[in-house]
């Protein structure tokens, strides 16, 4: 425990020695803040019924409306935090769902071999080659448009990158000398899995599943754009889908569009760089040059120290 505990603390220390990476967790933490305070922060209630005349149509910004308001006459800040709250729940829960299906096909395929991973990579490769938006729009049509079925269609479509990252990352920790000495010494394979694989598997996970979560939100935000989001809750891209479609760019309000874009952009960007600066944390090496002096490596685990398959190949 206390090894992990070291683990988790330089990892950290990585972290936030790395400015990119401290700049996405901020901006991450900010849109998750937006979306959980969303009833206190907002200035009105947007699923309130309020009587409205065609002067509170497309209002631009003022010190009533900081962000103008809708086609509906409803406050556009509003509807934006708690649009967040919509948004950033299908792409956490669309991602996790992702990169679980993802991560137990890599695993199983890149540990057990054989038939199984030919199996296993053949139906990713299919998955693969399938283009993932079209046939959620055709999914998602001929189903009940739902947040549900949304979050399900996502998920269930967006796991073929992990799979194949998970998979080749498997290859070679199975391949390091812990795992051959684990297997000499009648080690199963459920154990090897579990306490050799897993562990060093998992960095690669989480990196992975801070991208993936830009991507569930970019996908949601499409589908809800084309009309095919859930009438009954409001998110970034059914608020882009009303002002695109009821003249709001004809009508000049430019808000309309722009601040539900801004968060699409604003979280998208948080995970791409929070991304970028663990997979640098998480895995050290990456910014380590061979030649460089021993004590840039002296603070890493002996297993990030160990030379992988194809470095051994290499020194042959």
């Amino acid at each position: 425990m206390e090894t992990t505990a070291a683990g988790y603390r330089g990892v950290w220390a990585r972290l936030r020695r790395n400015p990119m990476g401290m700049i996405g967790l901020i901006m991450l933490v900010v849109a998750i803040g937006v979306a959980v305070l969303a009833p206190w922060i907002s200035p009105y209630d947007p699923h309130a019924v309020t009587r409205v005349n065609i002067l509170d149509i497309y209002q631009p910004p003022s010190p009533a409306h900081w962000f103008g308001t809708d086609d509906a006459g409803r406050d556009v800040l509003s509807n934006f935090l708690y649009g967040a709250r919509v948004s950033l729940t299908v792409g956490f829960f669309a991602s996790f769902i992702s990169v679980t299906v993802g991560g137990l096909i890599g695993i199983s395929a890149g540990f057990l071999g054989g038939r199984t991973e030919g199996i296993l990579m053949r139906f990713t490769d299919i998955m693969l080659v399938i283009p993932d938006l079209p046939l959620a729009v055709v999914i998602v049509a001929l189903t009940k448009p739902s947040l549900t079925n949304i979050i399900l269609v996502i998920g269930l479509l967006g796991w073929t990158g992990t799979a194949r990252l998970v998979r080749a990352q498997t290859l070679s920790v199975k391949q390091r000398k812990f795992v051959v000495r684990a297997r000499a010494i009648g080690a199963g394979n459920s154990y090897i899995i579990r306490r050799h694989i897993f562990p060093l598997v998992l960095p690669l996970i989480v990196v992975n599943t801070v991208l993936v979560i830009s991507l569930a939100i970019l996908n949601e935000s499409t589908l809800s754009f084309l009309g095919l989001g859930d009438p009954a809750t409001l998110s970034w891209g059914q608020m882009l889908n009303y002002a695109f479609t009821r003249g709001a760019m004809s009508a000049g309000a430019w808000w309309a569009l722009v601040v539900p874009g801004f968060g699409i952009v604003w979280v998208v960007l948080s995970c791409t760089l929070l991304g970028q600066g663990l997979e640098q944390a998480l895995n050290p090496r990456l910014t380590t040059h061979h030649l460089a002096a021993d004590r840039t490596l002296k603070n890493l685990p002996r297993w990030e120290l160990e030379p992988t398959p194809v470095e051994q190949a290499g020194n042959v």
